[in-house]
């Protein structure tokens, strides 16, 4: 069963400082429709930009992900986007008030619980994931990030870090589908390095930098008069350093909260490929950098994956072999031109046909270099929506599909003796009075055969249909529904 696409049911809002900026900023989530997926609205700014949360708009990595589009930026993206990913959320659009996305507590959660807040609900349209097939890797030597993406049914994750500190030392975590990232991931909060927060401070950096919204590490010895100075930083009566290593009273809500915060990051930036994924990411030492190279890696694969033909397992027990389906049909050989039905679903079908040399029409087309006519491709195409159209009714056996109109066909490449022709169709509209509008593609391996759009009818027949014939109708119902 398909999944759906969803948004939120009301707009809702989170205000905070920026970490970098310390500028106060409103976000407001809004409802968007689908195939919107993530887009930011810069209000602030003249003409009110759009910003796409896609990995082609990344501008900065430094400390966070900075997007960048018609004239509008805004940084610290991924701990939001992790969010909406978390919660499987597919369309929204983010308004925003600043130049940067609030830090909050230094997790997702607060955007998690506001969005929850909003309420979730589902729409009309099904949601549509990159599926991995093929093992994708990255590595930054200079770094030494490594990150393999392996084909998988769930989005899974697992991380390593290891800064080569004795106070983190190494640390993994993983999430084994998207459904676990509130529970185990959400809360879990940033983490800097001392040595790397007074370099920050020093450059006037993370002006809303808080020791409430982040775990400082302490990897070495600090004198009073330091930590006296941070004290006064940070507007608190007192900072020390306290157990394994952490300043001030800070408490890990984990054992291994810094490696949950990393895949928080990853689940954030990923999210800039521009859809849902089915795939297990594996990443050493990752960061902002290798997370958004990644993600143009995992964005690149899936436009080359969207004109891919797809793949079947031509080998499997087919949903309605060839007598089955001159049961539905009304062809008989020479001119049934399906052999089997691989998929058989309320929205789409797809047909096989072994193309041999012993068929009829190659004694008499091109017989010296035998091709199969196009229009013999268009009915076998026809042939399979028609099973497609049949489904829709509770008794097939009564009807018959006529086409109506045939537009936009294309002939790509030739089909020849011993080719397996797969065809894969699909509604491109409601039906409606019995009429189907289907868009058809015919593949041949890897390559696009035809390509066609179709609409058709489904008629009811007069009880004229053969005494013999009637006995075939109870199999009929069942091989249809």
């Amino acid at each position: 069963m398909s999944e759906k696409q969803r948004t939120i049911k009301k707009a809702v809002s989170v205000t905070g400082k920026g970490l970098h900026t310390g500028v106060l900023a409103t976000v407001t989530f809004k409802p968007a429709p689908v195939n919107h997926w993530y887009k930011f609205q810069r209000i602030d700014l003249p003409g009110q930009p759009i910003i796409d949360a896609n990995v082609d708009n990344v501008t900065d990595t430094e400390r966070g992900t900075t997007l960048q589009q018609n004239g509008g930026k805004i940084a610290t993206t991924e701990h939001l986007l992790a969010a909406l990913v978390g919660l499987e959320i597919d369309n929204v659009l983010i308004e925003v008030n600043g130049p940067e996305i609030p830090i909050m507590d230094g997790s997702s959660m607060p955007f998690l619980i506001a969005l929850e807040d909003a309420g979730i609900e589902e729409q009309d349209a099904d949601r549509v994931y990159f599926e991995l097939k093929d093992i994708l890797s990255y590595e930054d030597k200079g770094k030494h990030i490594e990150m393999l993406a392996v084909p998988q049914d769930t989005y899974r994750i697992t991380v390593m870090v290891d800064y080569n500190s004795p106070i983190l030392g190494t640390q993994h975590a993983t999430i084994y589908s998207a459904k676990e990232f509130k529970q185990e991931v959400a809360s879990c909060r940033t983490f800097v390095f001392l040595h790397e927060l007074e370099l920050l401070l020093s450059h006037n950096l993370i002006k809303g930098g808080d020791l409430d919204n982040a775990i400082v590490l302490v990897d070495r010895e600090i004198p009073q008069e330091k930590l006296d100075y941070l004290a006064k930083v940070f507007n608190k009566p007192k900072v020390k350093v306290v157990e394994q290593g952490i300043l001030n009273t800070t408490k890990l809500k984990f054992f291994n909260e810094p490696a949950r915060h990393k895949l928080l990051d990853m689940v954030g930036d990923l999210a800039l490929v521009g859809m849902p994924l089915k795939a297990h990411i594996l990443a050493a030492r990752p960061g902002h950098s290798g997370n958004v190279a990644f993600a143009k890696i995992l964005k690149e694969a899936a436009k080359k994956d969207k004109k891919a033909a797809p793949r079947y397992n031509l080998a499997a027990d087919p949903i309605l072999n060839v007598n089955d389906i001159m049961k539905l049909l009304p062809h008989r050989p020479p001119f049934l031109f399906v052999d089997k039905i691989l998929e058989l679903s309320a929205t789409h079908v797809v047909g096989l046909k072994n193309v041999t040399m012993n068929e009829d029409f190659f004694r008499g087309h091109f017989p010296g270099s035998p091709i199969m006519p196009g229009v013999l491709q268009i009915e076998a195409m026809a042939q399979t929506g028609g099973i497609l159209a049949l489904k829709s009714v509770p008794d097939p056996e009564n009807y018959l599909t006529y086409f109506m109109k045939i537009d936009n066909v294309k002939f790509r490449n030739q089909v020849l003796p011993g080719d397996t022709l797969v065809f894969h169709l699909e509604l491109i509209g409601p039906v409606r009075r019995g009429i189907f509008n289907m868009k058809g593609t015919a593949y041949v391996g890897d390559k696009i055969a035809t390509e066609a759009e179709m609409m058709a009818q489904i008629v009811k027949v007069k009880e004229t249909t053969p005494v013999a014939e009637h006995k075939t109708e109870t199999k009929a119902k069942q091989l249809i529904k």
